[in-house]
């Protein structure tokens, strides 16, 4: 599936990744591995492999095929770099049209806006193409800025889900947060 969405004014596309950015993904991985350990799960040394990326790639191209999925990468405009993710995993659609957020930049591209316009995408991507009623991410309650590219683009805070996930090697506690179709509609312009 060819798909491309835009925020021109912060400079960034998303597009979801094919196998043609996994050299690229590789060593944004590898860039970001050592910031965001204290918020990442400890991968094994294979993770941080072409072969292993590769492999990842192809399972989210599958997923994004049966509508489970979606992993898209987040590209400067002007040069088409590689400089992020935002993905919606595990989507389940029929009587719970959910999906989960996940995302991360590359430190030397964070503030400016850039994660929040690129959240705010897919998550417009999840509502409209996929008529999804939630869109929900779970954050460490440490991860402030994680937390507010979430609150600026509407999130709500819902609760604290006790060892949620096993991050740093350690089961920690996550902030859940949501938006709703219905906010968006709430909030727009009458």
């Amino acid at each position: 599936m060819a798909l491309t969405l835009y925020n021109t004014a912060h400079g960034i596309s998303l597009r979801l990744l094919n196998i043609q950015d996994a050299q690229a993904y590789l060593e944004l991985i590898h860039l970001t591995r050592l910031p965001y350990q204290s918020v990442e799960p400890v991968r094994e040394d294979d993770f941080y492999t072409l072969e292993t990326q590769i492999r990842r790639i192809k399972d989210r191209v599958q997923a994004a095929d049966e509508g489970t999925g979606y992993q898209f990468g987040i590209f400067t405009i002007q040069d088409d770099l590689l400089i992020g993710q935002v993905s919606l995993n595990n989507v389940v659609l029929g009587v719970a049209n959910y999906a989960d957020l996940g995302y991360f930049i590359h430190p030397d591209y964070q503030g400016g806006g850039r994660m929040t316009a690129a959240v705010k995408l897919a998550v417009a991507y999840g509502f409209r193409a996929l008529k999804l009623n939630r869109v929900q991410a779970a954050v460490l309650p440490s991860n402030h800025g994680s937390e507010r590219v979430l609150e600026k683009n509407g999130f709500q805070r819902e609760g604290m889900a006790r060892k949620y996930l096993k991050i740093n090697g350690v089961y920690q506690d996550h902030q859940i947060y949501a938006l709703l179709a219905e906010d968006l509609e709430d909030s727009s312009p009458h």
